[in-house]
């Protein structure tokens, strides 16, 4: 009996003889694109008009660059190098609205005293920065949308 079943398995089956029939068969046929150069595009005129996809000025916010600076408000403790910073004046050392203008950061208490952070840079700020949700024309309508 499993001599008969071995003898049966060295046969190829049906299944594999067609495959076989069909490989020979398709050996040396080419689908159709290959081997063909690719057609050249159509040349078009260029259009005068170019549509402008842009928004209109009105909604346009200015870049970093087209600003004088930007301010942030800091309500928490602000910890630098394990210690935290106070205001040189007042003493206070939280609810901080934090300046960047040229390169430069600067913190202003609540009361108004303002100082040089040199430890904090503009790549701190830009990380910690949120989206803006105002842009103001001058220095204290900032300060006033923002509660200072």
């Amino acid at each position: 009996m499993f001599h008969r079943i071995r003898r049966r398995a060295k046969e190829p089956s049906e299944a594999q003889r067609r495959l076989a029939e069909l490989h020979a068969r398709m050996q040396d046929q080419v689908p159709p694109g290959i081997g063909v150069p690719p057609a050249e595009p159509e040349r078009t005129e260029p259009t005068t008009a170019l549509a402008d996809d842009f928004l209109p000025p009105e909604l346009r916010v200015p870049s970093h660059d087209q600003l004088d600076g930007r301010m942030m408000p800091w309500k928490q403790p602000l910890v630098l190098d394990g210690e935290m910073v106070a205001c040189a004046e007042c003493d206070a050392y939280r609810d901080w609205l934090i300046l960047s203008t040229r390169d430069q950061i600067w913190l202003r208490c609540r009361v108004g005293h303002q100082q040089q952070e040199t430890r904090l840079d503009t790549a701190w700020f830009n990380r910690n920065f949120g989206p803006a949700d105002a842009t103001h024309a001058t220095f204290e309508d900032g300060l006033r949308h923002l509660g200072h």
